[in-house]
């Protein structure tokens, strides 16, 4: 990236300048040839991928063709090279920063072939005429070809729109193989090294949005159970868990365990993010799974998994029971423990102190459930909670986590919480996954991030099952500022993006079109009810004054005259306004000469119309004066010209005033 960087720095700065740099022909040869074996080096032993080694191999092919153009053919190559370059985008971006990069490629690329096509056409033209070469195009061009760029965009943009949110779905994802996974899939898996989700908490990117049905208040905390750790060697927590397949319902869905009752159940969908890994996040003791998937499975410790390896985890929806056991219940529970559990119960070898402490914290607790609420409220009270990690991972991490450094993160609290109940004969084991974050009021969607990555505790208490501890101490609340509130509006953009278009399926189609269909009907029913609903209102109206006409007539018809005569007085009451402002310039013109001058005058020309004489619109004043035959008539009408004129444009009042009696000389001439 910082070589093409610099590349493409170093020829814009030779376009600026108009200098010019050209590689031999015979070097790009030799480019390209040195680059088929690093090329497969970079395959096999570097990237390790095949699309980012393809993408690294575009973009030297664009390098050395942007430094050895000198035929035509190069810059449509170059186009090809930059066409290969936005697939691989698409490919290896899924938020909605492709959609303005995609844009600003466009506008480029409309510019970029209008501009080719005249390049084309001109050295055509030259070639024939065999003309010699002049310089670029005139400015202007460039400026109108600045202009018409964005509309032809977005006009592009509008009929791909059009055309994507129309055409049916029949497949997707044809190169879903090739995109990158995320270094999150290591942070849930079956082998967890302590320390790895505290290094994902150390990130803030996006990893799902999920929104639970009839909250609009962001009122839920809850924790998104992922895979369930066995066995624990003090470094890493491992299982080796079969995952047996869950049959598909009739209706489609997975049906995860049998319902309970009472039940408290919550439906809620969720939008992930390409993790890399296929495991399902679940709020805790999940009933049910749907989602377009063909095979699903689950493990003995709950995680449920996709095992569908053509279509990775992007969507789906599931319900969970909230309901909490009687605590009553598991305070009587036996302290036997079935024999499939014993492997719950393994530890490695550990510092003495660690049994001793947990024996020591719990020695007042009665039963197995209050001595794991003994240890959930020591861990959280009296150690610290920091995403600090160690330089290097000490021998025994619990010890000096325990002991010396008395501080850490949500897996190190887990890790001790489930020692110390095996230490005392209590099944247990560390799960991780993620905390409810921060909830988008815009979308009614809660935003996990990989800053929310969480490790906790689930204890077995006999007749109840497993049950969730959580000793890690509560972390602060972020500040809320303006900004953040800007980040939610992005977020909504972005869960818009990845749902209705990266995500975009026949479903959705199915979805967009019903509710189009539905709108569609709510708007024709509520324009039907209202002019239906005003009709009978306008027919009660008219029956109300029929029935008021009958019963007084001779009232209706002054009110009916009155109302008419108001309506031709408000009609006509410009027009009576302009005549009575005319009359009173007429009168008195030497209030306003000029508008008296020019009142007096087209009276003048329309009386003069009467007697045959009609002025032209192309005839000055004098011009008409001119065109009057009538020696007697043409002496007067010249003597008003004259006073109009002076009135006109020299504002004279003394001409405006003699104008009303040189137009009574005409006038009675005229009689």
């Amino acid at each position: 990236m910082i070589v093409v960087g610099l590349a493409l720095l170093v020829r814009g700065y030779h376009l600026a300048t108009r200098r010019e740099f050209v590689i031999p022909e015979q070097w790009t040869t030799y480019f390209t040839l040195l680059y088929v074996f690093i090329y497969f080096a970079d395959y096999l032993f570097v990237s390790g991928s095949f699309l980012s080694a393809t993408v690294h191999l575009v973009l030297f092919l664009m390098v050395v063709r942007l430094f050895s153009l000198q035929r035509p053919r190069d810059h449509y190559t170059l186009a090809v090279l930059s066409f290969l370059m936005v697939l691989g985008a698409a490919v290896l971006t899924v938020d909605s920063v492709f959609l303005f990069s995609f844009a600003a490629f466009l506008l480029v690329a409309v510019i970029t072939f209008v501009l080719m096509e005249m390049r084309h056409s001109l050295s055509e033209t030259r070639a024939h005429a065999q003309e010699p070469r002049v310089g670029t195009p005139h400015r202007s061009m460039g400026y109108t070809l600045l202009a018409s760029g964005p509309v032809l965009m977005l006009l592009i943009l509008a009929g791909s729109s059009l055309i994507f949110f129309l055409l049916p779905r029949v497949s997707m994802r044809y190169l879903t193989a090739y995109s990158p996974s995320s270094d999150l899939s290591t942070g849930f898996s079956d082998r967890v090294q302590l320390g790895r989700i505290g290094q994902i908490q150390q990130s803030s990117a996006v990893v799902m949005h999920i929104q639970i049905d009839n909250d609009l208040q962001g009122a839920y905390d809850l924790k998104w159970r992922g895979i369930a750790l066995t066995r624990f060697d003090g470094r890493v927590w491992s299982n080796s868990f079969g995952q047996a397949e869950v049959p598909r319902g009739p209706d489609g869905s997975y049906h995860l365990a049998p319902p309970k009752l009472p039940a408290r159940t919550i439906h809620y969908r969720v939008l992930m993010e390409p993790l890399g890994t296929n495991v399902f996040f679940l709020a805790e003791r999940p009933q049910g799974l749907q989602g377009d998937f063909r095979r699903v499975g689950i493990d003995a410790g709950g995680a449920v998994y996709n095992l569908d390896a053509d279509r990775p985890i992007n969507r789906y929806e599931a319900e969970s029971d909230l309901s909490t056991p009687d605590s009553s219940a598991l305070r009587v529970a036996a302290n036997t423990v079935p024999g499939e559990l014993e492997n719950y119960l393994k530890l490695p070898p550990l510092d003495i102190r660690i049994p001793e402490l947990a024996a020591k914290i719990t020695a007042s607790a009665p039963d197995n459930y209050d001595k794991a609420l003994a240890l959930e409220r020591y861990l959280q009270t009296r150690l610290g909670y920091t995403l600090d990690l160690p330089r290097s991972i000490p021998r025994d991490p619990l010890a000096y986590f325990l002991f010396e450094r008395k501080q850490g993160h949500c897996e190190y609290f887990a890790s001790a919480m489930a020692v110390m109940l095996r230490s005392l004969h209590i099944p247990a084991r560390m799960v991780t996954g993620f905390r409810t974050g921060e909830f988008n009021d815009l979308t009614d969607q809660y935003v996990v991030r990989a800053s929310n990555a969480h490790a906790w505790v689930e204890a077995y208490f006999p007749g109840t099952g497993w049950i969730s501890f959580d000793p890690t101490p509560p972390g602060s609340l972020p500040n809320r500022s303006g900004w953040s509130r800007m980040l939610l509006y992005l977020d909504a953009g972005a869960s818009f993006w990845r749902e209705w278009v990266v995500n975009y399926d026949v479903a959705h189609q199915h979805t967009l079109g019903q509710d189009a269909a539905q709108n569609s009907r709510r708007f024709i029913e509520t324009a039907r009810h209202w002019v239906s609903r005003h009709y009978r209102m306008l027919l009660n109206s008219a029956r109300k004054a029929h029935h008021q006409m009958t019963i007084a007539p001779a009232r209706w018809i002054g009110w009916g005259m009155g109302l008419t005569a108001l309506l031709l007085l408000l009609g006509n009451l410009r027009s009576m306004i302009g005549g009575l402002r005319s009359s009173l310039l007429r009168a008195h013109p030497e209030r306003a000469p000029q508008q008296a001058a020019t009142l007096w005058y087209e009276r003048m020309v329309k009386r003069l119309a009467r007697r045959g004489w009609r002025k032209s619109a192309s005839q000055t004043p004098q011009d008409f004066v001119v065109a009057i035959q009538e020696p007697r008539l043409q002496q007067k009408v010249a003597a008003f010209t004259r006073a109009y004129e002076s009135a006109r444009f020299g504002k004279s009042v003394d001409d405006a005033r003699v104008l009303p009696e040189l137009f009574d000389n005409i006038s009675f001439g005229e009689k």
